[in-house]
């Protein structure tokens, strides 16, 4: 593929946002399913409402430039969605499996944070002052829901998979506790045998 202007890149970039919005759109109402906290439930249904808005702010953005968006995958979503399916499908204590949701959802807004930051610079230094606005505005709401989950995960979901990992610690010192005191039973009874 021959990227020949700046203009061509901003509509390669857009297309490739476009294509990664719509993934997302798929993905985030089974992460919100399998999130077992409450609060990051409702963050990940917000901003699949939020996500709504970005795939129509970018239509309005192809319709300002006068581009079409369809046509191109998003590799790098389909792989940060591929390895979002693993935390999807794995099992544990709903603290851990949360915020194993959570890095995965990090790492796809620290992409989306990155392309359209990158796609904004393209339309500001062309020009396309209503443009680089639209995508400033998605930007923020990407940057919002990033701090969004950091704030659920260190006051919500760490706290408790730390206690549960103390609690499995505890059970597992006692268990080795009544294991020593069983052996220890067992040998006393053979030697007065």
């Amino acid at each position: 593929m021959e990227i020949e202007s700046l203009d061509k890149l901003l509509e390669d970039s857009l297309k490739d946002i476009y294509s990664a919005e719509n993934q997302l759109l798929k993905a985030l109402p089974k992460m919100a399913k399998a999130a077992s906290n409450e609060t990051l439930k409702e963050a990940f249904t917000s901003h699949l409402e939020e996500t709504q808005g970005q795939v129509e702010r970018l239509d309005q953005m192809a319709e300002l430039l006068g581009i079409k968006l369809k046509g191109k995958k998003c590799k790098a979503m389909e792989g940060l969605l591929e390895e979002g399916k693993e935390a999807l499908e794995a099992e544990g204590p709903e603290a851990i499996l949360d915020s194993n949701l959570i890095a995965a959802a990090q790492r796809v807004e620290h992409y989306e944070i990155a392309a359209y930051g990158t796609a904004r610079a393209f339309a500001k230094q062309l020009g396309h002052e209503e443009v680089a606005d639209l995508l400033q505005e998605t930007l923020d709401e990407e940057k919002a829901c990033d701090e969004k989950l950091t704030t659920i995960s260190i006051d919500e979901i760490l706290p408790q998979a730390s206690s549960d990992a103390e609690s499995e610690d505890e059970e597992d010192a006692a268990g080795d506790e009544d294991s020593e005191e069983a052996v220890a039973t067992t040998s006393s009874r053979k030697s007065r045998r």
